[in-house]
């Protein structure tokens, strides 16, 4: 069903029969066919209730919950054990190792409960007042009356005792979790999964202000009204004026809110206050999803809202790039990875190898290449776990400091085997042995080899059709099992954990990789299908106001305390007044579930290129605009990793990144996410041009997975189409320049054809100039550009006029230029592959492999898999040609790379042990 047609039967659900709410004899809350209950809970509290998080050891999931002092001995929280990976950015100390001894999540145990009887109705005008007879706690009295269609119930307290107070609104109806269709409590409950006790999650952990039941296809809800959540101050723990839950005191599924939060803000009273609090009371018809998306549009304003504003997406491309390549990107060149130290001390990380290949492949940089790429590649060769550490007794995060590899996924080595035209043999059988193994890359998850999204990889490496039936067949098992049937655990063996959001999703993102590579549409709806699921992470709520905030006031910018408390330098940042859309959070997620009490929200969107590309084939508009959301308008370069203390706008600044670590105190910075970022950022670029071009800009891709949240497309391996005609991409930096900050630009080449997309990011028509770097591309004045339409301008002092339509597209076409690459097309030419490319040695446990990248790379690598626990050093003796070379590693990880240029290459390894003897291997051989 069209999504505009379930807004249409929402609001005809609501207002059906035009009737106008009234209150029954029941004391019912009655419009149309619907009913809603006056149901009210008092819990009260004469000592402070000590409202903390603390770990739920919830199995299999890390999650921290709303806890208090229990007011008797029932339902107590157990003491959860801290893990070796809860360390590190995120992980709160005051949450993780804390006690729970006496205290509670069941937040009716909080408290003293009394349930409020109604005992008379009266009409005033349009209202109806409930009044509920007096306890010895307080007075209550509730106002039902309509605001612009919806249902409001707005309680009026006067505390008659000194004490703590919340209010439970109980209205929605409540069914047996067997009988509903699904509940929906953020942020870890979805489908059937439901709450094993009444756990309450704060308004600060709302993605929109209320749980949700659907029951007999009708999805209800108890909402905070807009005005009682406010966009400022930044929604933290201290200033949540609301909780929300789905399991009730009875056990049954029902939507409930709860106001204040017993003992959160505004919950002690005294008998000189009054207190009130509006709620929504919401039914639409359609399962969770369909009603989250109207809830999130007709509450909450979600729409197509940002734009560049601050600048091009190109031009935050080419300042991450550049950023990349900078001292400041902390990259440890003798580790061959990017610093970890903010997490884990001494470490080096790295995602993939795929990020910073794919952009020194299409920016066209030499540099980009030799000293991230393919540094990057022998380490994903060589590494156990993308987490590496020399320190032996470094347990967070669960590092390895072992050359057991290739930590590389089955994705990689066949993306890498495909990118460089399928010439080093080695890496898909690499990959055939991973496929038939498990394998933990990162903290404790373990993986398994033979997955239906890596039959799907090995297809595309191989080309055979029984890993492509495996791909279907296994991927139809997990769309029934998975996507056609409500997960009420947390034990599904194909989530990959259960603590990044993609794990509790189905795996939508690899379904839509199969989609594409199937044609099958049963893969394109279970894709749609999960990928709304996940929307259900992103923030919606609090409403964006149509007004200027003031940020960094007094010279400051906000300090993370995480920072704070590692030394780290307050930062300064002029005062300034910023529209809100530009400060919000809505589209983003928190980090994980574990960390989602601090992270509140992660410039990481790598699900927006995916969500674009998959809202545009399904026609869900939706999609379009969270993705959307994600990246427009938020930075000029990279901005660290969240939004989690106070509105600001210092990372929008392109100088923000460039400082020395301990300078840097707003938000966290983990260097393994830079190059991760430019690939996100170069996806959404050219999905953005597929879409708005309708697939006439269309790249062919591989597929890099990084770990975590980290998937995107790699481009610029193959020629793709544009308008019909064969084209590379070919993004340079400062390529494209325009007039006006709204225009984004995908470029392309081929012989003697430059290709210009411009895409206009806002919702009025840009009228600008263009430019074309001649340093890059040489074209005369008075050269004619075509446009896809068949107009033709014509160049003029270097420059050409455009009009580009609201939220539309314009593509050029330049002909008769000279393009002046530099590596790119000496990084995509074929070079002959090995016969023998790869082989290994008893002697240090090593492996040896031909590095055969094209023109610009043909190396012998060497790793050992023994340490210095076993081997003091190593030798490695090179023959080619008749000619002989030493030489020699004194210090673990021992490992060897020589530049080979002949056609046959013969190594001997000699290894001296700790004991100080030395192992010889037989001569080995390498040849094409």
């Amino acid at each position: 069903m069209k999504k505009t047609l379930l807004y249409i039967v929402a609001i005809v659900l609501l207002a059906s029969c035009s009737n106008k709410v009234q209150v029954n004899e029941d004391f019912e809350i009655v419009k149309g066919n619907l009913k809603f209950g006056s149901e009210l809970t008092l819990l009260f509290a004469s000592e402070a209730p000590k409202l903390k998080m603390r770990p739920s050891g919830i199995e299999n999931v890390k999650y921290n919950i709303a806890s208090w002092n229990a007011l008797s001995g029932e339902d107590l929280l157990a003491q959860v054990k801290r893990d070796d990976a809860q360390h590190g950015d995120g992980f709160d100390d005051s949450i993780l190792s804390s006690s729970n001894e006496k205290r509670t999540a069941n937040l009716f145990q909080a408290g003293i409960n009394v349930k409020l009887e109604p005992e008379d109705i009266s009409e005033s005008g349009d209202t109806a007042f409930i009044h509920y007879k007096a306890t010895e706690y307080a007075q209550i009295i509730a106002k039902v009356f309509e605001d612009d269609g919806q249902v409001c119930f707005k309680v009026e307290m006067q505390p008659l005792k000194k004490g703590y107070f919340s209010l439970a609104f109980m209205n929605a109806p409540s069914q047996t979790v067997d009988k509903v269709d699904e509940i929906w409590q953020p942020m870890i409950w979805q489908e059937k999964r439901f709450p094993e006790r009444p756990y309450m999650t704060l308004a600060y952990r709302c993605p929109i202000p209320s749980a949700l039941t659907t029951i007999e296809g009708t999805t209800y809800g108890v909402i905070a009204h807009p005005d009682e959540f406010p966009f400022q101050p930044l929604p933290l723990l201290d200033n949540s004026r609301f909780g929300i839950a789905v399991h009730n005191p009875d056990g049954e599924a029902q939507a409930m809110l709860f106001a204040p939060v017993l003992g959160g803000a505004d919950s002690k009273m005294d008998t000189n206050e009054s207190y009130t609090f509006t709620s929504i009371l919401y039914a639409g018809k359609g399962n969770c999803t369909d009603n989250y998306e109207t809830i999130a549009r007709e509450f909450f304003n979600f729409h197509d809202y940002r734009q560049n504003d601050i600048g091009t997406l190109n031009e935050t491309f080419e300042n991450l790039n550049e950023y990349a390549m900078s001292d400041y990107a902390w990259f440890i060149d003798s580790l061959k990875g990017c610093a970890y130290s903010t997490d884990v001390p001494g470490a080096v990380k790295n995602v993939s190898s795929l990020n910073p290949l794919e952009i020194a492949l299409v920016t066209d940089d030499l540099e980009m290449y030799e000293k991230r790429a393919y540094p990057t590649m022998e380490y994903q060769i060589s590494r156990e776990k993308f987490l590496f550490a020399l320190d032996r007794e470094q347990k967070i995060q669960h590092p390895s400091r072992k050359l057991n590899g290739p930590i590389a996924p089955v994705s990689e080595l066949t993306s890498l085997y495909n990118i460089f035209g399928q010439n080093m043999p080695f890496l898909v059988g690499l990959a055939e042995e991973s496929y038939k193994t498990s394998k933990i890359r990162n903290l404790d998850v373990e993986e398994a080899g033979d997955s239906w999204m890596n039959s799907m990889f090995m297809y595309k490496a191989t080309g055979d059709d029984a890993y492509l039936q495996k791909a279907i067949a296994d991927a139809d098992a997990y769309i029934e099992a998975r996507v056609m049937t409500p997960q009420t655990d947390f034990s599904d063996p194909m989530a990959g954990g259960f603590f990044f959001w993609t794990g509790f999703a189905p795996r939508w993102i690899y379904l839509l990789e199969l989609y594409e590579l199937s044609n099958e549409v049963r893969f394109l709806n279970a894709a749609q299908e999960g990928a709304r699921y996940y929307t259900m992470f992103c923030w919606m709520s609090p409403k964006v106001p149509d007004e200027d905030i003031l940020v960094n006031e007094g010279g400051k910018a906000p300090m993370y305390w995480y920072l704070n408390k590692k030394g780290h330098k307050q930062m300064y940042a002029d005062e300034e007044m910023a529209p809100a859309w530009r400060l919000s959070e809505i589209g983003l997620t928190p980090e994980s579930s574990g960390t989602s009490t601090g992270h509140r929200a992660i410039f990481m969107a790598n699900y927006a290129p995916w969500m674009l590309r998959l809202g545009y084939y399904a026609e869900d508009s939706f999609l379009k605009e969270v993705a959307k959301s994600t990246i427009i308008g938020r930075y000029k370069n990279f901005p660290g990793y969240h939004i989690n203390t106070a509105r600001t706008t210092i990372y929008e600044k392109a100088d923000y990144p460039l400082r020395p670590h301990k300078d840097l105190s707003v938000n966290s910075f983990h260097y393994n996410h830079i190059m991760p970022m430019a690939s996100m950022l170069l996806d959404y670029l050219v999905t953005d041009a597929f879409v708005k071009s309708d697939g006439q800009v269309n790249f062919p891709s591989e597929f890099i997975e990084g770990y975590a949240y980290l998937q995107n497309k790699f481009y610029g391996h193959k020629p793709g189409s544009w308008y019909g005609e064969e084209a590379w991409l070919w993004m340079p930096p400062k390529l494209i320049e325009t007039g006006s900050v709204e225009l984004n630009n995908v470029s392309a080449r081929n012989d003697n054809k430059l290709y210009v997309a411009l895409s206009n990011q806002s919702g009025e028509t840009i009228i600008t100039w263009v430019k074309v770097n001649p340093e890059l591309v040489s074209i005369q004045d008075g050269a004619e550009i075509k446009l896809t339409n068949g107009d033709v301008l014509t160049l003029e002092d270097g420059r050409i006029a455009v009009e580009v339509p609201a939220y539309g597209q314009v593509s050029l076409s330049f002909d008769g230029v000279i393009i002046h690459t530099k590596v790119q097309e000496q990084m995509l030419s074929a070079a002959n592959a090995w016969t023998d490319d790869f082989v290994e040695t008893e002697v240090g446990q090593a492996k040896a492999m031909i590095m055969n990248c094209g023109e610009l790379t043909q190396n012998l690598y060497l790793y050992l898999e023994d340490d210095d626990d076993l081997v003091k050093s190593v030798q490695l003796i090179i023959k080619e040609e008749d000619e002989f070379k030493t030489f020699k590693d004194d210090a673990y990880p021992y490992e060897f790379t020589v530049p080979v240029s002949a056609n046959e290459v013969e190594f001997q390894l000699k290894a001296t042990g700790v004991n100080g003897e030395v192992q010889t291997s037989n001569w080995k051989k390498l040849n094409k």
